[in-house]
């Protein structure tokens, strides 16, 4: 891999400026890298999935909604994980060498708006990243739990902290009374009542406050008519169970499990 202290050469094909901030990361300081949400195609018909492990998620997901499907913002964000593919080390090498200005000193990086860590290789390109940078600071939530406690739980960087994020298809390997994990829930007094803490107030509370993580749905109408007042986790246990129960052979010929039409809108 060439020096991490050396530009690449410039692509006209690839994005000049990787970290962004919107109004909302701006607010507390934080800059953001992003790819798109869950699955897709590039504009040549090559497929991709970005969020392997999205369960229930990836129906009700923020990022596939709104300014997220606008073509100028889903191209850059398609820009971004073409470059992660097409050229994993140029594409290392463009992070560290950006990380490096005097402008992300002490700063806070979220890893991913949208998106995960995709894969083996992805994921330990960024812990690189992290260990080379090690004046920033770095957070993620993330559905890939086998993948983080194979390669970065054993022996995390400091500076970086992750909150795992329950609505993905490895939901029942997380154990709220041990790990930090984050839910959806419907509003603001459905968190309180269950005795878990919002970050509400600043984003980075998900992985500097209290460990069990409540995220307020976001308000879409259509968004909390497929929600039906249960958070992430209680949706997709329903869901999972759905699925045991298929596999079984216990559902009736023709009959539709419960959450059966639900998974229709994911198309």
């Amino acid at each position: 891999m060439p020096s991490h202290t050396q530009m690449p050469a410039p692509n006209p094909q690839r994005p000049t400026q990787l970290l962004t901030q919107n109004r909302e990361m701006r607010a507390i300081g934080v800059w953001n890298w992003t790819l798109p949400a869950w699955a897709d195609r590039f504009p040549d018909g090559k497929t991709y999935n970005a969020c392997p492990s999205a369960g229930i998620c990836r129906i009700v997901c923020y990022a596939r909604n709104g300014t997220y499907t606008w073509p100028t913002v889903k191209a850059k964000h398609q820009a971004n994980l073409r470059f992660v593919l097409d050229d994993l080390p140029g594409w290392e090498q463009a992070m560290v060498a950006e990380l490096g200005r005097r402008k992300f000193r002490g700063v806070w990086v979220r890893i991913h708006d949208s998106g995960d860590f995709f894969s083996n290789d992805y994921l330990l390109a960024w812990l690189r990243i992290i260990r080379a940078r090690p004046e920033s600071n770095f957070y993620a939530y993330t559905k890939e739990v086998a993948r983080f406690r194979a390669l970065v739980a054993p022996n995390p960087p400091v500076n970086f902290l992750w909150v795992y994020s329950f609505g993905g298809t490895q939901d029942a390997a997380l154990d709220i009374e041990r790990d930090r994990v984050a839910d959806v829930f419907p509003d603001e007094a459905a968190i309180t009542v269950a005795g878990w803490h919002s970050q509400e107030a600043s984003d980075l509370l998900a992985v500097l406050g209290p460990r069990l993580v409540g995220i307020p749905a976001n308000r879409i109408p259509h968004f909390l008519r497929l929600l039906r007042g249960r958070t992430f986790r209680s949706w997709q246990a329903e869901v999972d169970a759905d699925r045991r129960q298929r596999l079984r052979g216990t559902t009736e010929p023709g009959q539709l499990p419960p959450a059966a039409h639900h998974r229709g809108h994911a198309a």
